[in-house]
Order: C-alpha cells, then sequence, then structure tokens
C-alpha cells in the first residue's frame, strides 16, 4: 500500500467523505470498490451521514481516535496490518494519523492492549469456571467428604460443567471440596450435638420426678416414657456418653439449686435469730431508758421483767448467745461508759457549783445532776457509782482533817506539857491547875489549847506521870543503896579469892602444855557446851524484850536494870553448874590427873574456878558503872 499524499489531509487534520485517489493494489481496489459501493448505498439510504467532519486538537487524540477505529472494527490481537488495513482504511478516522509509521505504531499498542485484556477475559472465564465447578461438587447431594475422585467422575463426566475443567485443576478442586465437606459435615454434626443437649436437657428441666438423687438408669427410663423425647429420632440417635454427661450436669445444676436453698435457708434462720437478738436489745434498751436497768443491776432482780415479755422468749432455744449473755454483755457496756460519764458528772457540778460533802444526799445529788440536758444520756446507775465516789472522796477528805487536827492537837499538847515541864520553878506532884494556872496565862502554849478542860486534862496526865516518876525514883535509890553493901561485901571476899586464883591459873598453864589429847578434848567440849547456853539465853532475852508492853523510859531503864541483875545471877549459877559438871567429867576421863592431885595435893581445876571469878568480877564492875 502506498503512502496517501499528505495534500488529502488538511492542516487542522480536517477529512471528509470522499474516494481515495491514491492508487492502490488489485485486493485493495476490490475491498475499496466493495467500501465505496456499500458507501454509496449507506449515502443512499441515510443522507445524513453522507459527510462528517472529524477534529483532533492534539496528536494523543488522534492516537486514540484511531485506536477506538481499530476496536470499533473488531480487529483482533492476532491479526496483521494487511488485516487491519481492510477493515478501517475506508473510515476517516483512518487519516487521524498522517504518517503510516505512527499508524502501525497505534496499531502495535492497540495489539498489546487488546491482547492483555482478551488474557484477563479468558482468566476470568476461567475462573468462573473453576468457582461454578466449586459450587457444583460442595452442593451436590451426593457429594460427601469420603467420597472418591473415581466415583465423582463417574457420576458427573458428562457434564459439561466437569469437563470446562481441565484435569490438573479439576483435581486440585476436588481435594480442596474433600476439606470444605469434611469441615461442613464436622460443623454439621456439632450443630446436631449442641440441638440434642439443648433439646435432652429442657426434657430433663421440665420433667418434675427427676431430682438431685435420681440415678441414671432410672433417668433413661422416664426419657423413654416422655412423648417428646420418643418422637425425636435426632434425640433418640445422640451419643450415650454425651447424653450421660448431659445427665450428669444437670444433676449437679439440681445438687447446686439444693445446697442453694439450703444456704438461704440457713441465712433466713440466721436473720430470724439475728432479729431476735436485735429486738432483745432494744427491749433492754427501753428497759434502760426508762430506768429499771443500769450498770449495777443484776441478773436476778431483772429476771422478773425481763422473762414476762414476749422478746425474752423468742430468744430461748436459739443457738448463739442467750437472753444472760446479752443482758451481761450490756451492763459491761454501762460499766465501760462509767468513767466518761463520771467526767460529764464532774463538769455539771462544776458548773452548777454543787460539790459532794459527807452530809450529802443522794436525793440532792440526783436533783442537781438531772436538771441537766447531758443528763439524758448518763446511764442512773453510773451516776449512783459516781455518787459513792465522790461521797468517799469526801470521807476520806474528812478523815484526813480531823487527822489533822489531831495531829495538830498533839502538837498542841506537846507544847502544852513541856511548858509545864520547864516552868520555873518546876511544878510541885500536889499542886493544882488553880494554883498554878496564873502562871502561864502569857503563854503562848496556853493560848493554842483554847478549851479549858483540855487545859485540865493536859495538866491532870502531866502531874500523873510526873507523881509516878517520883514514886518510882525513891524506890530505886533504895534498891541501889541495898545492891552496892552486897557488892562492896562480894568485892572484898573476891579479892583474896582472885589472888589466890591467878596463881593457880599460872600453874595450870604450865600443866595445859603437858595434857593429854583427850583432856584437851574434853575441856574444849565444856566451853562449847558453855558458849551454846549463853548464846540461847541472849535470844530469849531478846524475845522477852521485844515482847515486853510499852512503857515509859524511867520504868523501862529501872526494869531493865533490875532485870539484867536477875540474868547475870542466874548466868553465875548456871556456870558454877556446868564447871561442876566438866570436873567430874575429867576426873572420870583422866586417872592420871586424880594420881597427881593425890601425889601433888593440888587440883588443876582451881584455874577454871579463877575464869569463872573473873568473870563474875567484870560483871559486877559493869553493874556498879551502869548504876547512878
Amino acid at each position: 500500500v502506498s503512502e496517501e499524499p499528505p495534500s488529502q489531509v488538511t492542516v487542522n487534520q480536517t477529512a471528509e467523505v470522499k474516494a481515495v485517489d491514491a492508487p492502490v493494489t488489485s485486493s485493495e481496489s476490490a475491498v475499496v470498490t466493495e467500501s465505496t459501493a456499500s458507501v454509496e448505498v449507506k449515502e443512499e439510504e441515510r443522507p445524513e451521514l453522507q459527510k462528517k467532519t472529524y477534529k483532533w486538537n492534539t496528536k494523543e487524540e488522534a492516537k486514540q481516535a484511531f485506536k477506538e477505529l481499530l476496536k470499533e472494527k473488531g480487529v483482533a490481537s492476532n491479526s496483521s496490518w494487511e488485516q487491519a488495513m481492510k477493515l478501517i482504511i475506508n473510515d476517516p478516522r483512518y487519516s487521524a494519523l498522517p504518517k503510516l509509521s505512527e499508524k502501525k505504531q497505534a496499531f502495535n499498542a492497540y495489539k498489546v492492549q487488546t491482547e492483555k485484556e482478551e488474557k484477563e477475559e479468558a482468566r476470568i472465564k476461567y475462573k468462573e469456571s473453576k468457582e461454578t465447578f466449586q459450587r457444583f461438587l460442595e452442593n451436590n447431594e451426593k457429594m460427601t467428604s469420603t467420597t472418591r475422585y473415581k466415583k465423582a467422575e463417574q457420576m458427573f463426566s458428562e457434564l459439561e460443567v466437569w469437563s470446562c475443567v481441565p484435569e490438573r485443576d479439576r483435581l486440585e478442586i476436588y481435594e480442596d471440596v474433600l476439606f470444605y465437606l469434611a469441615k461442613k459435615e464436622k460443623e454439621q454434626a456439632k450443630q446436631l450435638r449442641k440441638r440434642n443437649w439443648e433439646a435432652l436437657k429442657n426434657i430433663l428441666d421440665n420433667m418434675a420426678n427427676v431430682t438431685y438423687r435420681t440415678t441414671w438408669s432410672e433417668a433413661q427410663q422416664y426419657l423413654l416414657d416422655n412423648p417428646t423425647f420418643a418422637e425425636d429420632e435426632e434425640l433418640q440417635n445422640m451419643d450415650k456418653e454425651d447424653a450421660l454427661i448431659c445427665f450428669e450436669e444437670h444433676i449437679r445444676a439440681l445438687e447446686k439449686e439444693e445446697e442453694e436453698e439450703k444456704q438461704k435457708t440457713l441465712l433466713r434462720e440466721r436473720r430470724r435469730q439475728r432479729k431476735n437478738r436485735e429486738s432483745f436489745q432494744k427491749f433492754l434498751d427501753e428497759l434502760h431508758d426508762h430506768g429499771q436497768l443500769h450498770s449495777m443491776s443484776s441478773w436476778m432482780e431483772m429476771y422478773p421483767a425481763l422473762s414476762s415479755n414476749m422478746r425474752f422468749a423468742s430468744m430461748l432455744g436459739q443457738p448463739g448467745s442467750t437472753p444472760l449473755d446479752l443482758f451481761k454483755f450490756y451492763v459491761e457496756d454501762l460499766k465501760a461508759r462509767y468513767h466518761d460519764e463520771k467526767r460529764i458528772i464532774k463538769d455539771i457540778l462544776k458548773d452548777k457549783g454543787f460539790s459532794v460533802e459527807v452530809n450529802t444526799s443522794f436525793d440532792d445529788f440526783g436533783s442537781v445532776i438531772s436538771s441537766d440536758k447531758r443528763a439524758t444520756t448518763l446511764d442512773a446507775g453510773n451516776i449512783k457509782l459516781a455518787f459513792n465516789s465522790l461521797l468517799e472522796k469526801a470521807e476520806a477528805r474528812e478523815r484526813e482533817r480531823e487527822k489533822e487536827e489531831a495531829r495538830k492537837m498533839k502538837r498542841k499538847e506537846a507544847a502544852f506539857k513541856t511548858m509545864l515541864k520547864q516552868a520555873t520553878p518546876p511544878l510541885e506532884p500536889e499542886a493544882s491547875w488553880e494554883e498554878v494556872r496564873e502562871r502561864f496565862l502569857k503563854e503562848s502554849a496556853f493560848e493554842d489549847v483554847t478549851l479549858e478542860s483540855e487545859r485540865k486534862r493536859i495538866f491532870k496526865d502531866f502531874m500523873h506521870v510526873l507523881e509516878h516518876e517520883c514514886q518510882h525514883h525513891h524506890s530505886k535509890t533504895k534498891k541501889h543503896s541495898k545492891k552496892s553493901k552486897k557488892h562492896h561485901r562480894k568485892r572484898s571476899r573476891s579479892r583474896s579469892a582472885s589472888e589466890s586464883e591467878d596463881e593457880d591459873y599460872h600453874k595450870k598453864k604450865k600443866r595445859s602444855q603437858s595434857k593429854s589429847p583427850s583432856e584437851r578434848s574434853s575441856s574444849g567440849e565444856s566451853e562449847r557446851s558453855y558458849k551454846k547456853s549463853k548464846k540461847h539465853k541472849k535470844k530469849g532475852k531478846k524475845r522477852r524484850h521485844k515482847s515486853a508492853s510499852p512503857e515509859s523510859d524511867s520504868e523501862k531503864k529501872g526494869r531493865d536494870r533490875d532485870g539484867k541483875r536477875e540474868r547475870d545471877s542466874e548466868k553465875d549459877k548456871e556456870n558454877d553448874k556446868s564447871r561442876a559438871k566438866s570436873r567430874t567429867e575429867s576426873k572420870q576421863k583422866s586417872p592420871k590427873r586424880k594420881a597427881a592431885k593425890e601425889e601433888g595435893g593440888w587440883d588443876t581445876s582451881g584455874s577454871e574456878l579463877s575464869e569463872g571469878e573473873l568473870e563474875k568480877r567484870r560483871r559486877t564492875l559493869l553493874e556498879q558503872l551502869d548504876a547512878p
């Protein structure tokens, strides 16, 4: 095909419908003649289409118009340029692209695009055929998850839906369908199991004769007798294990309901008991508000009032706290409030300016307390206890005051006696109060004792003591004069004896070195026995001294001296006895000593006597020194 001259296309690329003058080949001429003939026929039939003008502002628009021409003429993607020319050469849009190279370039681009579109259409069509085949197998009633491929091929090979899919793809789709069917059947079995479970559960729930004590064998008989179960074939084909598990869960639910019912009953009973306790507590509050019950109340005195009330009777027989326990707790609580309420009572008394004295009555105290608003919350027993406490404190203060007055009075008496004792000249035992009264009028000790009767009493006591001391002093002087004479005679005798005793003592000392061990031990034993007896006597003296009744100082001293002398004389006698005993023992034990006495004509026991005499002399000297 020769290239068309450029003169045929205008500058603005305007084309008119007319015959082409360019030389063509024989085949092209035939096509042209046919097309011209058809165009002429069309022009005759439709005169309005004889002339049509196309305009393209850009080259891209012209190229797009050329592609649309190819598409309209149905040019296939595998067509050659010559085949396309036959279809498009007579169309004015053929001249949209002036150059042949541009036309071929647009033709090749059109072919590539058309090929892509055809491939996409083929792919979509193939996909649809596969999906149709898959849906066919999935929805076919003859298909199951266990159906083999050979059997399916025998059943569906003559169908178009089977043959339109290639063998390789068909096998893959068939495997996918089997997996889908297995999953579907499993889901259906699950749904059926769930449905049977719910149906059996509803039947068991509606059976009144099934309780938490019903056994599985009994339940099976009840199900066979149930019309709903008998009419349901799927339920009858239910798995036995599932049915047993469903029954067990139903029994557990019944047991749980039974346990919950028991707990509710127990809670109701506990609530009733708690309400009984609360009502009894309110009853105690009422008694307290009316003043019948207080912190000092006892169970025995309150029992008649408590037992006559129905709230007391409702408490009897129930476990937990008894009426006695609640009563005790209530009274303990009232007692626990004592210290706080006592502070309130003290504040009320302080505000009212009232103080509890020894002679204050409880009625006066109660009237003062009750006149205050704060007394409405106070317990009557605590008020009484507070009154008793304050009264005890008042009595203690009174006792302390009396003691202080007594101490002051004693001091005044002592001062008064001192005044009488220090009087110059000293008072005579036979003097009377009226005679000496004028002497002490200006003394402070006289003025401190305000009562004349007290002055007389103190004076009489003083004179009585003075008279007694004088009598005791005279008797003591007589005794001392007699004893001094006796001691003088004894002293003269003891001097001569002591000289001889000293000589005997020196001799004894020399001989004691030659004594046998047995003699030494006997003499040591006698000394130890003497010391022990002395200790026992001293202890007896101390006890007697402690147990003696209190007396005046002068009498006590005189008696002590007399007793001391008597004890000394008793000791001397005991010492003499112990020495005589030791002598006899020593004579029996040591015959050598006896022989020596016979030969020499002297006795070693004289040294022991001299020791006793020395002790005696020491005591007499001490007595003489102690004597006034």
